[in-house]
């Protein structure tokens, strides 16, 4: 009659890890004395205790104290013994000592968007650098290998209103024309243009060059698999001062930037040297002493140009003067008297 009486039940722990067992139990024992004997001694420590263990039956926790019989665990029944979580309600939520200000300013702070890196690459390749806009013929590039729209950037210049970053854009010289090539069956999709010599897409992927002189976009890769100093599309000649990098690197870029104020600075130069040469002729000449200008009409340093010098050699001087000037002298003399006759000169 005893055996009939006892219970067979399934104990299971899959939060330390531990196999199904299928045990015959009494319906007098508790479930304290039940974690004892299914519990491994090795695992009971000060960190692991039996009150942070407790068993539950179809999801319903059941207390210690009570056995199997007053638990109402039937026959042939699973029970598992789960980890008690600490917190204010033993599920690991909040212990009711954080303030609510905590919650608020965690969802009132915006987290910023993740911004695709491949996505900021491409539309710094196919789009204008100031009006964001698809690249459309007539492009245009700065010195520093930034992209345009031709039109948007002229108008920006003409009203005053380029970005700081831009300033260094001062009129049209500073925008060189550029020859994009479109890529035939590209309606669709987002890169237009690619390299007319090896075909590589104009996205960001590849690194790409202009020539200044002739302003044909080429690929990295073509002007190094081709050595010429010639260009590969129309075969003008260019020099290494002539390539501008496209969307270049921090370092590129500043390279770029001495190059442009070393060309600025020649140029400044040249034309101080062209207006010293003028202001030195016959007209005005530059005091070495105080860097002062002197006329020459003061000292008569300077000879004036006659007609008569250039006259040619079976020429009369009277006649031949007559024609620039009014070489006839008269030796009539204006009197009072003949400001006051109607025809006094006559």
């Amino acid at each position: 009659m005893e055996s009939k009486k006892k219970l067979r039940v399934f104990v299971r722990c899959r939060d330390l890890g531990l196999s199904t067992r299928a045990l015959t139990l009494a319906p007098d024992l508790t479930l304290r004395r039940l974690k004892l004997s299914f519990l491994p001694q090795s695992l009971l420590s000060q960190t692991l205790t039996l009150d942070s263990l407790y068993f539950c039956l179809n999801g319903k926790p059941l207390p210690d104290s009570s056995s199997l019989a007053a638990a109402g665990i039937p026959n042939s029944s699973a029970l598992t013994l789960r980890l008690r979580l600490r917190g204010g309600g033993g599920d690991g939520g909040a212990t009711g000592a954080e303030s609510r200000d905590c919650y608020l300013n965690m969802y009132a702070t915006k987290k910023p968007d993740k911004v695709d890196p491949n996505e900021t690459r491409l539309s710094k390749w196919t789009t204008c650098a100031l009006s964001a806009e698809p690249l459309v013929p007539p492009c245009v590039i700065d010195r520093l290998g930034n992209l345009f729209n031709k039109e948007p950037l002229v108008e920006a210049l003409l009203h005053k209103k380029l970005p700081k970053e831009f300033s260094h854009i001062r009129g049209l010289k500073d925008m060189i024309p550029i020859h994009l090539t479109p890529i035939p069956s590209a309606a669709d999709s987002e890169t237009k243009f690619q390299c007319p010599i090896t075909g590589q897409e104009f996205n960001g992927k590849y690194g790409f060059l202009v020539i200044r002189g002739c302003g044909h976009v080429l690929s990295v890769k073509a002007l190094k698999e081709v050595e010429s100093s010639t260009c590969l599309v129309c075969h003008k000649e260019f020099s290494n001062m002539d390539k501008i990098v496209i969307n270049g690197s921090a370092e590129e870029v500043r390279a770029l930037r001495e190059m442009m104020e070393e060309e600025r600075g020649r140029l400044k130069g040249r034309k101080e040297k062209k207006v010293g040469t003028c202001l030195s002729g016959t007209k005005h000449a530059i005091n070495e002493k105080d860097g002062t200008l002197d006329d020459r009409k003061k000292d008569g340093g300077g000879k004036r140009f006659k007609a008569v010098d250039m006259m040619p050699a079976h020429a009369t001087k009277e006649v031949y003067a007559s024609i620039f000037t009014s070489s006839k002298k008269f030796d009539f003399q204006e009197t009072f008297t003949c400001r006051s006759l109607p025809l006094g000169r006559n």
